[in-house]
């Protein structure tokens, strides 16, 4: 017996969730996964994209100056910006779930209370809690990226682009259809239905195995897992998972770690920067369609260009003819344009040299609006333009979901994505009113801003390309 009790004790095998995610590999659930929370980004277009469509029927029948169509958006923004930290801040502590799933009851609920809108004020307000609500959406891309194998990142997180542009293209034709005929009120109604479906389908969705290992919650963690490979058909690692428990969750006072900090503030300006240009670019589009500003786009030109004079209202606005949303439909497709090459540039080049090369690209063609051409020159430039947009926004979303730990991904995304809501919340100040009184002067602060978001992007001292997620706070050089 005292031989034997002096005999080594086998070590019991263990597993991490990094380890268990790595090898069930990628299968089924990853597709269910992709297409329920990538089509949070129909929804979230389709509310954030409603307001270009719908504001010139709302300036004609409220009779609105510009400021006052230029506050409607930012004041979406505005909820949106004092959410997106909340959103995030409950996302760390109490799950991505729980947060995504009431983000959506409320954008749905305010959302239809906005078509009954019977003064400009309640339509602000209203819109404003639909931004409230369209903040918590991104936890759908925090719970693709902590399931997803980190070889598969880089390739299904970008593809998630095609939902927002379906959104996007689905609200244009929607408008193009339902604005002249039943009206803006119904357009808002048919917009929020995505958004009530997709509250059904996140019962087939489970809270992120990672977060759930963050707060102690080994055996919901594990259930998860054991789901995961009887979809994919693949084998669970052998021997016991171990995690330590993480009681320091969503604190913003991580963000500005000295490991962190020089990261999180260069962040903060390319989110700022992305924000402004991208919903710049979407209002500078419609600034040109509906006021014929582009030197190419003169009332008496024939084309797409034309307008006639039944659409034009008694208070003397210009509400979209046919080939408005057209031309808005084909710049729109270009959201995809650059999609391809943004793929390989993050997965070859990586996502600092991608980001670096497609803001600069963006302000090159934001300088471009400027040259004189003809209809079809501009909506070249506009579909190029849309396409380095989107890019940036691909890129800037999956670095940073990638770059923080468990501990405050959900934090550190929902403060990013916060600060570049002021982006957002200035840009309809600048494209739709600083444009109307000078043209080259708004073109030239939007390439200015990226011009500098690319500076910030080149020099940011974490690359994610490759690098598994973290699950707390440690040296990452």
């Amino acid at each position: 017996p005292a031989l034997k009790s002096s005999q080594p004790v086998p070590a019991q095998k263990t597993f991490t969730v990094e380890e268990a995610v790595e090898a069930l590999g990628f299968g089924r659930f990853h597709i269910v996964l992709f297409m329920i929370m990538g089509s949070t980004g129909v929804a979230e277009a389709m509310e954030i994209m409603l307001i270009a469509v719908v504001s010139p029927a709302i300036r004609c029948e409220w009779q609105l100056g510009n400021w006052q169509v230029a506050l409607m958006t930012t004041m979406v923004f505005f909820g949106y910006m004092v959410s997106s930290v909340i959103f995030g801040h409950l996302a760390d502590r109490y799950g991505r779930w729980k947060v995504l799933f009431i983000s959506f009851v409320w954008g749905a609920y305010f959302s239809l209370l906005t078509s009954f809108s019977p003064s400009y004020i309640w339509f602000v307000f209203l819109r404003t809690m639909v931004g409230c609500g369209v903040s918590g959406h991104a936890q759908g891309l925090i719970i693709q990226t902590e399931f997803l194998p980190t070889k598969y990142r880089g390739y299904m997180l970008p593809l998630s682009q095609v939902f927002w542009l379906a959104g996007s293209l689905l609200i244009i034709g929607l408008a193009s259809v339902v604005n002249p005929t039943l009206g803006w009120q119904w357009l808002v109604r048919i917009a929020s239905i995505p958004g009530i479906v997709l509250i059904l389908a996140f019962k087939f969705i489970p809270e992120s195995a990672r977060y759930n290992v963050s707060c102690g919650n080994d055996n919901g963690a594990l259930a998860t897992l054991h789901w995961i490979a009887k979809m994919n058909r693949s084998v669970m690692p052998e021997g016991k998972l171990v995690e330590p428990v993480e009681e320091r969750r969503g604190r913003f006072k991580d963000l500005l770690n000295p490991k962190y900090l020089r990261t999180t503030l260069q962040i903060w300006i390319i989110w700022l920067g992305i924000a402004f240009a991208y919903y710049g670019v979407i209002l500078v589009s419609a600034e040109l369609l509906e006021k014929d500003l582009a030197c190419g786009r003169g009332a008496g030109e024939e084309g797409l260009g034309h307008r006639s004079e039944e659409i034009q209202s008694p208070c003397l606005c210009h509400l979209f003819a046919p080939s408005d949303y057209q031309i808005m439909f084909i710049s729109t497709v270009g959201e995809t344009a650059i999609n391809p090459l943004n793929i390989l540039g993050i997965n070859f080049l990586g996502r600092r040299l991608s980001l670096t090369i497609t803001m600069g690209c963006t302000a090159v063609f934001f300088l471009l609006l400027n040259v004189c051409t003809s209809t079809t020159g501009l909506i070249s430039f506009l579909f190029l333009l849309r396409g380095f947009v989107s890019a940036n926004f691909n890129t800037i979303y999956i670095y940073t979901a990638e770059v923080y730990p468990t501990t405050m991904r959900a934090l550190g995304l929902g403060t990013s994505g916060s600060l570049g809501r002021i982006g957002a919340m200035v840009a309809p100040f600048i494209a739709q009113v600083l444009l109307n009184a000078s043209f080259l002067g708004a073109l030239c602060l939007f390439a200015l801003v990226c011009v500098l978001c690319a500076i910030s992007a080149f020099t940011l001292p974490i690359e994610t390309k490759e690098r598994a997620l973290q699950r707390q706070i440690k040296e990452h050089f």
